[in-house]
């Protein structure tokens, strides 16, 4: 069987075994033609019962009745394509949300034959997605709709950023009015004047959080008493300072309130004769008061006066305190409670104040009270005052926002801030004890392949699903912790000796080992770690971090899925990185970077057509540095861009001075791909140098296209619209090659070195390059095959069918120079 026909029965078997997707295909009419497994699974209907069935069976009977599936088909004939959501009929009536893609297919005339049609079943992530919205908007309504707080931001500046009606109620302006405005605006002028304002962001910076009452200003320009929490906001990705969290409280009744019965007292016992007067105005305050007020007397211990709220939270709906003994009128713990506090208060010289969480009558309370001692007018104490303000839903708010400033929104699990500071809290109790302190900084293995191929909704269940494993395996005492991304730290506090962290990191890369099920998907994951320990390798926190994230660096580098402890030698190792950045950035301006030709060779002609572009670091001490030594540090380092830029610069016009009409091939290295401007820097090079641009070929490897598929693809589609060559180097060496050469229509096929260099002994090497080469020859696309160095293996490579050569058979790359010298000789010259 010839290639062709084996791989398009390779393709049908794909097709009729594919069960997350029904695929299946339609004549003109709209008449199911066939049906795979998967079109079963998500459809309920067997090939026997649909074959020859309209399509339209799977649109409920309102859409039939509008005439959508004709409307559909319609379409694509007209388009050659339709792309869907919507909801489709099972067999069994029940409904499912649908992803559907339908293509017109013609034969080679242009003339329609049918249509393919592909679904998918998206119910579960749609609905999904509508529980995630509708938390979203729940919380949204929360903050939004409270009335009773100011809740907004500031940036790092003070400046407000958002506004909700809680602030709007307060403070007497829209939105529109006071975003962008600087929170001073709420301050009087005389406290603007004592720098009030930046006295309590400086405190939230330094501290975290600032609490304070005092008196603000409203729109209007009236004033109002307040009770004020400002919290200081870090970005949970790198921990870096981003703003405050603010919540003001206009307290201004209950202050007032007070302030009236204090003064009420005082004038009742100033003015007996006035005291019926006096009496009722006491009652009308102490009634609407917002705020439980309760008044004990100190000789028989007896309640002379209690509000509403007081009997609500510590009696219940039926029950009284006045006339009583708090523990005879209130419920058990409740009077319990009240009677302490009396207490208290009565003993202290100057009052009682406490926040304490109370079981009431109507649930679990937080109640901030106060309890002073009272004295009539000859200073002798006559009863105990108990004032208690229900702070519940304040404190709630408060605790939110904390929840919310230390901890990963996503996983649950501490964020940077709070990793560091348990992190110096565990080295500060390691040190009195005698302990080690260990952190482990874990990275997944490939995440982002995942990430990039289904998508960040499923990436984040990946990572809350990895985060519940990892903390299973860790003791209570121990911190998990999400910097960002796919990236997690943990503080081992406590330990007696250096291997029991070891045991923790191994315990953690077996745990992830086994598939995670995700939506009906199984995938397995690795995670590598790196280990560092206090006081051994470094007591500084900071610094211990960095120490563990080199070891890190190690264990990716010496395969993945393991651990590896820091040792000196990697932070010389990261030293030298440093040394070779700062090296290369110079290089770029002094002007040692430098490229060496190599000849690419026709096969029949025997004649040079093209040169591939090779970069060279002429190192002012180390000599002649190859790329694999620094590219690595370049990519990692972001100069990569700059350098790529020079290469195609450099490459361009050295090739526009060129007699012939070679080609020059430059390699894009995939980080490249990561610039937006990477069309752009190309079009300037060929614009610069005057190179047509169809004597420009672009090399790039298999890991531009593992990487963001679909952005990369739209990249090289561009770049081959404006006549530049594309080819695939190092092909073979992947594992899924052939699904990229049905993604672009690549030019050239380099065919590795090392395939090459075994072709002569391996049998399976020369049997590689056998497949490749009939592969181009069908799809008839170039192909060259690097490190040639002898004639067998030339002659060998041209029995086979390749179209070009290159190697040390030919010529080792050369200044361009040395290449002019020959210009217009042939290869075998």
């Amino acid at each position: 069987m010839s290639l062709v026909a084996s791989s398009d029965a390779m393709y049908r078997l794909l097709v009729q075994s594919v069960m997350d997707y029904a695929i299946y295909l339609l004549t003109p009419e709209g008449l199911i033609a066939n049906w795979n497994l998967g079109a079963q699974r998500a459809k309920g209907y067997e090939a026997s019962e649909v074959i020859g069935q309209h399509y339209s069976i799977f649109y409920s009977q309102a859409d039939r009745d509008a005439g959508k599936p004709a409307a559909n088909l319609e379409q694509v004939r007209r388009t050659g394509r339709l792309e869907d959501h919507g909801w489709r009929v099972r067999k069994d009536g029940s409904l499912m949300r649908a992803h559907v893609v339908i293509e017109a297919v013609r034969d080679d005339n242009g003339v329609l034959v049918g249509f393919a049609k592909i679904t998918r079943d998206c119910t579960e992530q749609y609905y999904a997605e509508l529980a995630r919205r509708e938390h979203e908007r729940h919380f949204r309504l929360l903050v939004q709709g409270v009335q009773d707080y100011a809740i907004y931001m500031l940036d790092t500046g003070g400046h407000v950023i958002n506004w909700n009606a809680g602030a709007q109620r307060a403070k007497g302006y829209t939105a529109d009015e006071i975003v962008g405005q600087h929170f001073s605006v709420f301050y009087t002028p005389q406290d603007r004047a004592l720098g009030l304002p930046e006295q309590g962001l400086e405190t939230a910076r330094r501290e975290g959080r600032f609490q304070a009452q005092g008196i603000r200003q409203r729109k209007d320009g009236s004033h109002f008493w307040t009770s004020v929490v400002i919290e200081a906001i870090h970005d949970e990705d790198n921990g870096q300072f981003i703003g405050f969290a603010k919540i003001t409280r206009d307290i201004s009744e209950q202050h007032r309130y007070e302030l009236q019965l204090l003064q009420a007292k005082e004038l009742a016992e100033q003015y007996s004769q006035e005291m019926s007067n006096l009496s009722q105005f006491l009652d009308s305050v102490i009634s609407n008061i917002p705020a439980c007020v309760v008044v004990q007397d100190l000789a028989s211990g007896k309640v002379l006066l209690a509000n509403n709220h007081a009997d609500r939270l510590f009696c219940g709906e039926a029950g009284h305190l006045i006339g009583g003994l708090p523990r005879e009128c209130a419920l058990p713990i409740t009077g319990e409670f009240l009677e302490e506090q009396l207490a208290r208060g009565a003993r202290a010289a100057h009052g009682y104040a406490a926040q304490t969480c109370v079981q009431t009558a109507i649930g679990p309370r937080t109640l901030r009270s106060r309890a002073l001692l009272a004295q009539n007018a000859g200073g002798r104490a006559d009863y105990v005052l108990f004032i208690a303000e229900d702070a519940t839903d304040e404190l709630a708010a408060q605790a939110q926002i904390h929840h919310m400033a230390h901890h990963d929104a996503l996983t649950g699990l501490p964020n940077r801030m709070l990793f560091n500071q348990r992190l110096k809290k565990a080295l500060a109790q390691g040190e009195q004890c005698g302990k080690l302190t260990a952190t482990l900084c874990l990275d997944l293995d490939n995440f982002k392949n995942i990430n990039d191929s289904f998508g960040h909704a499923f990436g984040d269940k990946l990572l809350r699903a990895l985060g519940t494993r990892l903390r299973n395996e860790l003791r209570e005492a121990d911190t998990l912790a999400r910097l960002g991304g796919d990236e997690f730290a943990v503080v081992l506090a406590e330990l007696d000796n250096p291997e029991a962290a070891c045991c923790t990191a191994q315990r953690l890369i077996d745990v992830i080992c086994p598939p995670f099920q995700i939506e009906g998907h199984q995938f397995s994951v690795g995670v590598s770690i790196g280990i560092a320990y206090a006081p051994h390798d470094q007591d500084n926190a900071e610094q211990l971090l960095s120490f563990a994230d080199m070891a890190l660096y190690e264990a990716k580098r010496n395969g993945r899925n393991r651990y590896e402890c820091f040792h000196a030698g990697l932070h010389a190792e990261a030293h030298r990185r440093r040394l070779v950045e700062t090296e290369l950035r110079a290089a770029l301006h002094l002007g040692q970077l430098q490229l060496h030709y190599q000849p690419i060779v026709d096969v029949q002609s025997n004649l040079i057509t093209g040169y591939e572009a090779l970069l060279r670091w002429e190192h002012p001490s180390r000599g002649m540095i190859m790329p694999m030594d620094f590219i690595p540090i370049a990519e990692e380092t972001g100069i990569i861009h700059e350098i790529g830029a020079r290469v195609l610069n450099l490459a361009c016009q050295e090739a526009a001075t060129w007699e012939g009409q070679e080609t020059v091939s430059v390699n894009l290295s995939a980080v490249q791909f990561k610039n937006a401007g990477l069309v752009r820097t190309v079009t300037l090079a060929l614009s610069d140098s005057g190179l047509a641009p169809q004597r420009l070929e672009l090399e790039i490897t298999e890991s531009v296209l593992l990487g963001n598929n679909e952005q990369n693809v739209h990249i090289l589609r561009e770049l081959k619209s404006m006549g530049v060559a594309i080819a695939l180097d190092d092909f073979g060496t992947g594992y899924s090659s052939l699904g990229y050469l049905r993604s672009f229509p690549f030019d050239r096929i380099k065919i590795d070195k090392s395939f090459v260099h075994d072709m002569c002994e391996s049998a399976q090497a020369m049997s590689i390059i056998r497949a490749i080469t009939e592969l181009s020859t069908s799809l008839m696309i170039k192909t060259t095959a690097e490190g040639v160095e002898s004639i067998e293996q030339m002659q060998r490579l041209a029995a086979e069918g390749c179209s070009h050569v290159q190697g040390y058979l030919y010529g080792q790359p050369e200044p361009a120079s040395a290449r002019l010298k020959k210009i217009g000789k042939s290869a075998g010259d």
